[in-house]
């Protein structure tokens, strides 16, 4: 887990780790300089719940949210079979990590795999608003490519995932841990599996409202990102980051980036041709429209 500034909520989330049906685990967290009283939470919890390492509190980076993500999964001395991501103000259903380890034990450990989820939505009182969309086209790189179906928080991934991950770094500039664990794992020929069960109640603030896509609000604050080139500019990141991590990629994955990054610089025809032939699709009809505009618009 990955804190800053988040005493509000995060004795609700830690509780929610204590109830998991499934109980061998061990929390860290890597803390980017928060100055309310998120350590002194995270201490009494550790006291609570009897010391012996079971919670355990490093230094972030101090570079954003995603490069606290990546920094905390790229730390060789923590060890484990599996591991998951938590924000500090969600709250986990009681089966989360349960239901996870359920699929992610059916697939070969030397097999990068991949659980993520639909989520439940709440305000910031608790009040529940409705659902994530869910996605019902299957999980692949084409769809990575222009979509991340998973929120991090309802991530769960085995030890040769997070190989793949220590392997790309910490340094990377992209627009969220999230998205490039779909891309990398999807990539690499790993597995995927998206739960169309909630996993996670996903609280949702003023800030982070852009992260619920289920409300026409959202859906144009996206399409507005779109028209404001920011959409083009998670691309050339993921691009970027992808071209790092290319001998890890398939042949087949190898050549639909090159298709991808290839039809981004041509012109109006070749620039559609070269999109259907990376195979590229998003989950929803509202956003394989959006995707359709922004391939029209250079915006992609």
């Amino acid at each position: 887990m990955c804190t800053y500034n988040g005493a509000s909520f995060l004795a609700e989330q830690l509780e929610s780790f204590q109830r998991q049906t499934h109980r061998n685990w061990t929390l860290y967290v890597s803390d980017d300089g928060s100055q309310d009283q998120t350590l002194h939470l995270l201490q009494v919890s550790s006291i609570q719940w009897g010391g012996g390492g079971r919670l355990q509190i490093v230094e972030g980076p101090r570079r954003g949210f995603v490069a606290n993500f990546l920094s905390l999964t790229c730390r060789t001395h923590i060890k484990a079979d599996f591991y998951a991501w938590s924000d500090q103000d969600d709250i986990w259903k009681e089966d989360k990590l349960q239901k996870a380890l359920v699929w992610l034990k059916t697939i070969p450990g030397h097999i990068p795999a991949l659980y993520c989820s639909r989520t439940e939505l709440m305000c910031e009182s608790g009040m529940l608003l409705g659902y994530s969309p869910k996605f019902s086209l299957a999980p692949h790189f084409s769809n990575a490519l222009v979509q991340n179906i998973g929120g991090g928080n309802t991530m769960v991934f085995n030890q040769a995932a997070r190989e793949l991950l220590q392997e790309a770094g910490d340094n990377l500039a992209v627009p969220s841990h999230d998205w490039w664990a779909y891309q990398l794992i999807s990539g690499a020929g790993g597995k995927v599996h998206y739960d169309p069960v909630p996993t996670v109640l996903y609280r949702q603030h003023d800030e982070n409202l852009v992260g619920n896509n289920s409300c026409w609000i959202a859906r144009f604050k996206r399409l507005r990102m779109v028209f404001q080139g920011h959409f083009y500019e998670w691309n050339t990141q993921n691009i970027h980051a992808l071209e790092t991590m290319r001998h890890r990629l398939s042949q087949e994955h190898q050549a639909k980036l090159t298709q991808f990054k290839a039809a981004r610089r041509q012109k109006f025809i070749l620039r559609i041709l070269g999109f259907q032939r990376a195979g590229l699709y998003r989950q929803t009809l509202f956003g394989n429209l959006g995707l359709i505009l922004a391939t029209l618009l250079k915006k992609i």
